[in-house]
Order: C-alpha cells, then sequence, then structure tokens
C-alpha cells in the first residue's frame, strides 16, 4: 500500500486529496460492503460520496453493463441511442418538471456546467443568486458560485455570483429565529439583495447542501423564494445531484419538500443514478432547453453503457421501493445516533432526513467548528470497519452519512454502533 501511495504522489497533483493518514485502496464490494488490499471488510456509509446509491456489485446493473458492453460501449450523441431515449423518458416523466427535456453530460459538475449555460442564455445575464455554504462542482462555472471557500480555489468567474442566505439552518444572522420567522427574514434579505442588483438569470440551490455537511433550511424556504422570483422571470435550477432519487426518503426529489409554488424551471442530477457509472444531467423546460442558438452534442454523456447501467438502476430503485427503504432505515438510523449523541459534548447537532445524515462537531463548550475531531472520528471508525465522510464549511465540521439506499436495519445498527465507539473515543 505504501508503494501505491508513493506512486500515487509522485504522478496525481498535490491538491488531489485522500482520506486518512494511512489511505485507503478499495477493491471490491457487495451490497453495502467493501473490502480494502489487505482483504479487510468494511460497511460502506458513504458509497463513493453518495454515488453507490443501491448496492455494491448489483447483479441487476452488473448484467445490464455487461450486456451493453457485449453490443456496443458508445458512439456519441451524434446517431440515436435508444437506451438514452428510453432512460430520457423516465427522467423526464419523474421530474414533475412539465414539457420536460432532458441532457445527459458525464458528472454533476458538468450537469450544473450545462444549467448555467442554458440559465444565462435564457435570461440574457450572468449574474446568478447562489446559497452559502454551497457546492456545485470543480469545473472553472460551477468554482464561481460555489459557496464554500474550502472548495473555492479561485476567485476568477465568468459569472457574477450573489450569496443568499438560509442554506443553514442553526447558524448565522438568522439562526436564533423559529422556522416561520427564519423563513421571512431569508425571504426579506432576497427582495432586498434584488433590489441593488440587475435582475439575475437564476438561484441554483441544493435542497440539503451536500459538502457543506448534510445542512438544510426549513421546508418551503425555495417555494418562499420561488414567489419572488418568479416576479422578475429568475429562474430556479435544483442541484439534485446528492438529493435526487429517494435519498431523503421522504421525496423522491428534495425539490419536493419546498414545492408549494411548483417545480423548479431546471434540475440537475448525477452521482447515484448510475449506481457508480458516470452519469449526470440536466432537467428543463423545453423553451429553456431550446434557447441555444448553435450546435451541440455530447461525445460522453449519453454513452449506451452509462444509459443501460441507468436504467437498470433506475428499475431496481423503483421496484423495490428503495425510497421508502430510505425513510424507514434512515429514520431508525439518526434517531439511533441521536441517542448516542446526546451525552456527548462535542457533537453540536444530528441532522438529516432519509439516508443523508450528517453528524456536526463543535469543541466542547464552544460553538467553534473541531477539523481535528471530525478527522479522529474518521480514523476511528475505519479502525472499526466503517467508512463515513466529512465536510462542513465556515467554521464548521461535519460526518457525512450516506449509504446505499438497500442498507437493511441490521446493517444500520452495526454501523451506528461503529460511529457510537468512534466519537465516545474522540470526546
Amino acid at each position: 500500500m505504501n508503494d501505491l501511495y508513493d506512486r500515487h504522489r509522485t504522478v496525481l497533483p498535490d491538491w488531489l486529496a485522500l482520506y486518512y493518514e494511512d489511505p485507503l485502496e478499495i477493491t471490491h464490494g457487495e451490497g453495502r460492503y467493501v473490502w480494502d488490499a489487505e482483504g479487510r471488510r468494511y460497511l460502506d456509509f458513504f458509497g463513493g460520496i453518495l454515488t453507490t446509491m443501491t448496492a455494491h456489485a448489483l447483479p441487476e446493473v452488473t448484467k445490464a453493463v455487461s450486456e451493453q458492453a457485449g453490443r456496443i460501449i458508445h458512439s456519441s450523441t451524434l446517431y440515436l441511442n435508444r437506451p438514452m431515449v428510453e432512460l430520457a423518458e423516465r427522467i423526464a416523466q419523474l421530474s414533475g418538471i412539465p414539457d420536460a427535456r432532458v441532457f445527459f453530460t458525464t458528472s454533476g459538475t458538468e450537469a450544473n456546467d450545462t444549467a448555467l449555460l442554458l440559465a444565462t442564455t435564457y435570461r440574457r445575464s450572468n449574474t446568478i443568486l447562489a446559497m452559502r455554504n454551497s457546492y456545485h462542482g470543480r469545473s472553472f462555472s460551477s468554482i464561481g458560485i460555489t459557496g464554500n471557500r474550502g472548495w473555492s480555489p479561485t476567485s476568477l468567474s465568468p459569472l457574477q455570483t450573489l450569496y443568499v442566505h438560509g442554506g443553514v439552518r442553526s447558524r448565522g444572522p438568522f439562526a436564533h429565529l423559529d422556522d416561520d420567522a427564519f423563513v421571512a427574514a431569508c425571504v426579506e434579505d432576497l427582495k432586498d439583495l434584488l433590489g441593488h442588483t440587475r435582475p439575475p438569470a437564476a438561484l441554483i440551490a441544493e435542497p440539503i447542501q451536500g459538502v457543506g455537511g448534510f445542512t438544510s433550511p426549513p421546508d418551503g424556504l425555495y417555494a418562499a423564494f420561488r414567489d419572488v422570483l418568479r416576479e422578475q422571470g429568475i429562474l430556479w435550477i435544483a442541484d439534485e445531484v446528492q438529493t435526487g432519487w429517494g435519498r431523503t426518503g421522504e421525496h423522491f426529489w428534495g425539490w419536493q419538500a419546498h414545492g408549494r409554488s411548483g417545480p423548479p424551471d431546471m434540475l440537475t442530477f448525477a452521482k447515484g443514478i448510475g449506481n457508480g457509472m458516470s452519469i449526470g444531467g440536466v432537467v428543463a423546460r423545453a423553451e429553456i432547453m431550446n434557447c441555444l442558438d448553435a450546435n451541440s452534442i455530447s461525445t460522453f454523456g449519453g454513452t449506451q453503457i452509462t444509459m443501460a447501467a441507468g436504467l437498470a438502476n433506475l428499475n431496481y430503485l423503483v421496484e423495490h421501493d428503495l425510497q421508502g427503504n430510505a425513510r424507514r432505515v434512515g429514520g431508525l438510523l439518526i434517531e439511533r445516533l441521536r441517542a448516542a449523541a446526546a451525552g456527548l459534548p462535542g457533537v453540536r447537532e444530528v441532522r438529516g432526513r432519509g439516508l443523508m445524515i450528517g453528524v456536526e462537531l463543535a469543541r466542547p463548550g464552544t460553538d467553534e467548528a473541531d477539523p481535528s475531531a471530525a478527522a479522529a472520528v474518521l480514523e476511528a471508525a475505519r479502525e472499526g470497519g466503517l467508512l463515513i465522510g466529512k465536510g462542513g464549511g465556515h467554521n464548521t465540521s461535519a460526518l457525512r452519512i450516506a449509504p446505499p439506499l438497500s442498507l437493511t436495519v441490521a446493517e444500520a445498527e452495526e454501523g451506528a454502533a461503529i460511529l457510537e465507539g468512534a466519537l465516545r473515543a474522540a470526546y
């Protein structure tokens, strides 16, 4: 393993982050478990950053990929592509967006990049509203709208970005308010912001912020924002890269917790739909999707092998009601973690819904982030046989828990017990 780490450092960028003091090589997986190069088994509570959404080595997906690879792997979007059309039909119908069109990309970053292109072209404005503590990808334009300093290596951007309050419920100037007053204050802040600028193209927002530590506003905030935005024709882009496909349990899409004023104008997706295959995409109303007046294609977006994987994975997800499983097992897991954290002075909050759970850590007796404790818990959990993630934004540090949606009750209890031990070791 040390040899592989040395080779990694020799040929790959210094800024390519790795977890753990002794980085881990994962060689294979099955169900909710993975194995490392030494043959040790781990319960996977992070799923390749919420990407192995259904299960490792899911037979239905493996079979679909193998069969498609035996026919044709790729042809580009210059040719008709039956699996791409079939998956687009399913996603358009599920999206809730009327007269929907779907464009496939290879990642969530590229999906958000495309949504920004569409919004700025359609609205003839390069001003974007984004949420503080947000993350939208690693391309030049998506970094430009990311509201998280730890993931923003440059301030240069093709866009003018204005940041709005509301993505973090328990911190910031409105944290002391109750939910209704919090929403009202954020709406007033938005109205005030819009009074100081030319009309923006769009608001882009994660219904639950991913890299930012699985934080979210009260339900209905983005519906209230939409009422204000609609008055000026400003579009709403829901970044569903991490929240989509039933992960939150209560809804298939994260935007549905804010659906009182209708669906978003666009939603972006990626990660879980491919169960590890590289799929991203944008769903938009036809008039927005079709606003470009120059040719475009995608060499790798919508390629046959990834579309076959996405179709098989989506079918399995729906037929086995994994959204319902996320609601049931996720509800048990979050209550188990809240009980475990109740007596620990370093756990500031356990939050989330479905199988998207954040555990925010703070230095005992303060409200300050405790990144060293987060790193220690990550290491201790690994030692106990559990893989989790971490995140956070301005002065926050959080553990990120997002297992495959087929997680069983027994596996949830196993993971919770390991994590409780790791937290107790840290505090």
